[in-house]
C-alpha cells in the first residue's frame, strides 16, 4: 500500500459497499452485531491507514480502538450521499492518526526527497508487484503537479502537516494552500482514473 492511496476512495476495489452501509445503519441504531460485522470488514484497511501514518504498531492499535469508538458514536451522522462508507471511516481514522502525529511531533521532513518515500514496508511479498505498480502510477501522477504543489500534497497527506503548518512553511495564505490541495487532489484523481 502507499501513503497516497488514502487520498482516494479505496472502496472501488472492495465488494460489499452496500453491506458496509447496512452495517453502519445498524450501528447507528445501536446494533452491536452490525458494528462487529463492520469492524471485521473494515479494520484491516483502517489499521493499515493508521499504521502508515504512525509507523508504530502498538500505537496504531490503540488509535484504531479510538477510531471505532468514534465510528460507533457517530454512525448516525454518516451520509451516503456525501461519501462511501469506507471513505468516511478512513477519513476518521486518518484524521485521528494525524492528530496523534501532531501531538507527538515525531515527524521528520526532508523536503527534497519526501515524495520518493511513499511506500510502506512490504509485508506481503506476493503483493509487492501490485503495490510497486500503484506507487509508480502515483509518482508519475505526482510528477505532473507543479513541484511546489507536489511538496505541499506530500507534506499534508504523507507527513501530516496541517494547512496552517503548510501555509507557514511555504509562505502562502491558508486559503491558497486549501485551494491548491483540493485542485491537486482532483488532478491526481483524474490522472489515476479514479
Amino acid at each position: 500500500m502507499i501513503c497516497g492511496r488514502t487520498l482516494f476512495d479505496a472502496e472501488a476495489a472492495m465488494d460489499g459497499s452496500e453491506d458496509l452501509k447496512a452495517f453502519l445503519a445498524g450501528a447507528a441504531r445501536g446494533d452491536r452485531a452490525a458494528f462487529a460485522s463492520l469492524y471485521r470488514a473494515t479494520s484491516p484497511k483502517l489499521y493499515g491507514a493508521v499504521l502508515r501514518i504512525l509507523n508504530d504498531r502498538a500505537l496504531a492499535t490503540d488509535i484504531l480502538q479510538e477510531v471505532y469508538v468514534k465510528i460507533w458514536s457517530h454512525a448516525a451522522r454518516f451520509d451516503p450521499a456525501r461519501a462511501s462508507p469506507l471513505a468516511w471511516m478512513n477519513a476518521i481514522a486518518r484524521n485521528r492518526a494525524l492528530d496523534e502525529v501532531r501531538k507527538r511531533r515525531t515527524v521528520s521532513v526532508d523536503a527534497d526527497s519526501e515524495d520518493r518515500h511513499l511506500a510502506a514496508p512490504d509485508i506481503d511479498p506476493l503483493g509487492g508487484r501490485a503495490r510497486n505498480e500503484e506507487l509508480r502510477r502515483l509518482l508519475s501522477c505526482l510528477d505532473g503537479l507543479d513541484p511546489e504543489r507536489r511538496r505541499i500534497v506530500v507534506q499534508a497527506y504523507c507527513h501530516g502537516l496541517s494547512r496552517d503548518e503548510l501555509a507557514a512553511r511555504f509562505s502562502h495564505p491558508v486559503a491558497t494552500i486549501k485551494t491548491w490541495l483540493r485542485r491537486s487532489l482532483l488532478q491526481l484523481r483524474e490522472c489515476l482514473g479514479e
